[in-house]
C-alpha cells in the first residue's frame, strides 16, 4: 500500500492511497466468482460464464462493491501507519481501478487539533443569584386557583372576559390563501394564558357566543411557531361557545385540597416558594456551566476541524427537523431557508466542538474518568425524569449508539463539576422582569 499525505491546512489532510494489484486482483476475481455462481445468463450454464462476459454485464456493480470494501479494509490501516488522528469519517472524493491493476482512492480527513491548555483552573466567573419574589408566589397561587376552578356555560349574551374559556373555530390566511397549518375547530382559548399569543386573545375580548370576526396579526420573526413567524396572518374566527370559571376561595381548605399534608394557605405559599427557588437554582446551574464554558473557550483559543463543525450543524438541523415533524411541519412548509439556518447555527456548532475538545483535554490532564457510580447516578436521573424504572433505562442503553453519547455527556459533566469546584465566583443579583399581566 502506497500512501501520499498532503497538508491542505493546519487540520486538513489529503490522503492518496494506492493498493497494489496483488491485493486488488484477487478481490475482483473473488467478486466475479461469486456472481458466476449466483447469476443465470441465457446461453450459459450457472458457474460457467466466461470472465469477459461477466465484465461486460457486471463490471460497474463489481467495481463499486469491491472498491467500497477495499476502502473499508485499508483506510484505518493507512491512518494508523501515518500516525494520524481523524475526528470524523473521511470524505472519499474519488476512487478508481487503474489500467495497471492497482486501485487508487483519495480520503479527505480532518485531524484532532493539538491543544495547549493555558487557563482552566480558577476561572473568574460571575454567578447570578435569583430569589423568588412575593409576586411570583402569588401568581402561582392564582394559577392553582384557576386549575381548581369549575367551568360553567356562560349565560346568553355574556361577553368574553379574562379567565373565561372561548370555544372557537379559526382559519388563518396569508396573502389571501388559507394556511393548512393554522386551522382548528372547537379549540379552547383560555383567556389570559396567551397560548395562541396575546394579540390573538385580545381580539376576542367582548365578543359573544355566535359572533364571527376577522382580524390580522403581524407575528415577529422570532415567533416560536415557524409556520407564522415573520408573517401577516389574517384570522377568521367563529365563537362557538363561552365558559366562565367559578374559582374556589383562597383559604386554608384550598391549601389542603392542593396538598393534603399542608395545613394553611401560608404553608402552601412557602411550599410554592421552595419549589420555585429550586427550579431557579437548577436553571442557574445550567447558566453557570454556560458561563464557565464561554470563559474556557475565550481563554484557550484554537482552530477546530471544519468537517466536525459541519457534522455538528447537521445534527442540529436533524433535531430541528424532528421538532418540526412533531408539529406536522417541514422546513419548506415552515418557510425556513436551510442556508440561513446553517449560518445561524454555525457559531453555536463551533462553540460546541471547541467545548468538547477542551473538556476532553482537561479530563486527560487531570485524569478525570467515569466511575460506575457516575453511570448509576446518570441512570437514576433519567429514571426520575421520565418516570421509568432503572431496568428500563439500562435496557435502553444496551445499544452502543445510545451508550456512547450518554457516556460522553456524563464525562463532560464530571469535568464541568471539577471546573466549578476550581472556579472563583462573584455573586451578582439578577433582577428578573416583572411578569406580563393579562389585560382585558
Amino acid at each position: 500500500m502506497e500512501i501520499v499525505v498532503e497538508n491542505l491546512s493546519e487540520l486538513t489532510r489529503k490522503l492518496t492511497i494506492t493498493l497494489p494489484k496483488e491485493t486488488v486482483g484477487p478481490a475482483l476475481d473473488k467478486a466475479y466468482a461469486k456472481i458466476n455462481k449466483d447469476v443465470k445468463l441465457k446461453g450459459f450454464r450457472r458457474g460457467k460464464i466466461p470472465q469477459s462476459v461477466l465484465e461486460n454485464n457486471f463490471k460497474a456493480q463489481v467495481e463499486n462493491e469491491v472498491g467500497e470494501k477495499l476502502v473499508q479494509d485499508s483506510y484505518f490501516e493507512a491512518v494508523e501507519k501515518e500516525k494520524l488522528d481523524p475526528v470524523v469519517h473521511p470524505e472519499i472524493t474519488e476512487h478508481k481501478f487503474t489500467e495497471d491493476g492497482t486501485f487508487l482512492y483519495v480520503a479527505m480527513i480532518d485531524i484532532k487539533p493539538q491543544i495547549e491548555l493555558k487557563e482552566y483552573k480558577g476561572l473568574e466567573v460571575e454567578k447570578p443569584v435569583v430569589t423568588v419574589g412575593e409576586e411570583e408566589v402569588e401568581k402561582e397561587v392564582t394559577l392553582l386557583q384557576r386549575h381548581q376552578a369549575v367551568l360553567q356555560t356562560a349565560e346568553e349574551g355574556h361577553a368574553i372576559a379574562l379567565d373565561d374559556v372561548a370555544i372557537v373555530d379559526f382559519q388563518g390566511f396569508h396573502n389571501g390563501k388559507a394556511m393548512k397549518e393554522v386551522h382548528n375547530e372547537n379549540f379552547s382559548v383560555d383567556m389570559g394564558m396567551h397560548r395562541l399569543g396575546k394579540d390573538f386573545e385580545e381580539k376576542l375580548f367582548g365578543l359573544k357566543k355566535g359572533d364571527k370576526t376577522l382580524y390580522e396579526i403581524t407575528f415577529p420573526a422570532d415567533y416560536p411557531n415557524p409556520a407564522i413567524a415573520g408573517k401577516n396572518v389574517e384570522f377568521k374566527v367563529d365563537i362557538k361557545d363561552v365558559k366562565v370559571r367559578i374559582k374556589p376561595a383562597l383559604d386554608d381548605e384550598f391549601a389542603k385540597d392542593i396538598k393534603p399534608e399542608l395545613n394553611t394557605l401560608a404553608d402552601l405559599k412557602e411550599d410554592i416558594r421552595q419549589r420555585l427557588q429550586k427550579a431557579k437554582d437548577d436553571t442557574l446551574q445550567g447558566d453557570l456551566n454556560d458561563r464557565i464554558m464561554h470563559k474556557l473557550i475565550e481563554l484557550n483559543p484554537f482552530e477546530v476541524p471544519q468537517r466536525l463543525v459541519n457534522f455538528e450543524i447537521q445534527e442540529m438541523l436533524k433535531e430541528t427537523e424532528e421538532n418540526l415533524k412533531r408539529s406536522g411541519l417541514s422546513f419548506e412548509s415552515a418557510g425556513i431557508n436551510l442556508n440561513d439556518l446553517v449560518e445561524k447555527n454555525k457559531e453555536v456548532a463551533v462553540k460546541r466542538v471547541k467545548g468538547d475538545f477542551l473538556l476532553k483535554k482537561i479530563a486527560e490532564v487531570e485524569e478525570i474518568k467515569i466511575a460506575d457510580e457516575d453511570i448509576q447516578r446518570g441512570y437514576q436521573r433519567i429514571a426520575d425524569q421520565y418516570r421509568m424504572t432503572l431496568d428500563e433505562v439500562k435496557k435502553y442503553f444496551k445499544r452502543r449508539e445510545e451508550i456512547l453519547p450518554f457516556m460522553n455527556e456524563l464525562h463532560n459533566e464530571k469535568v464541568l463539576n471539577f471546573l466549578r469546584e476550581q472556579a472563583k465566583f462573584t455573586e451578582v443579583a439578577v433582577t428578573e422582569p416583572a411578569s406580563e399581566q393579562a389585560e382585558a
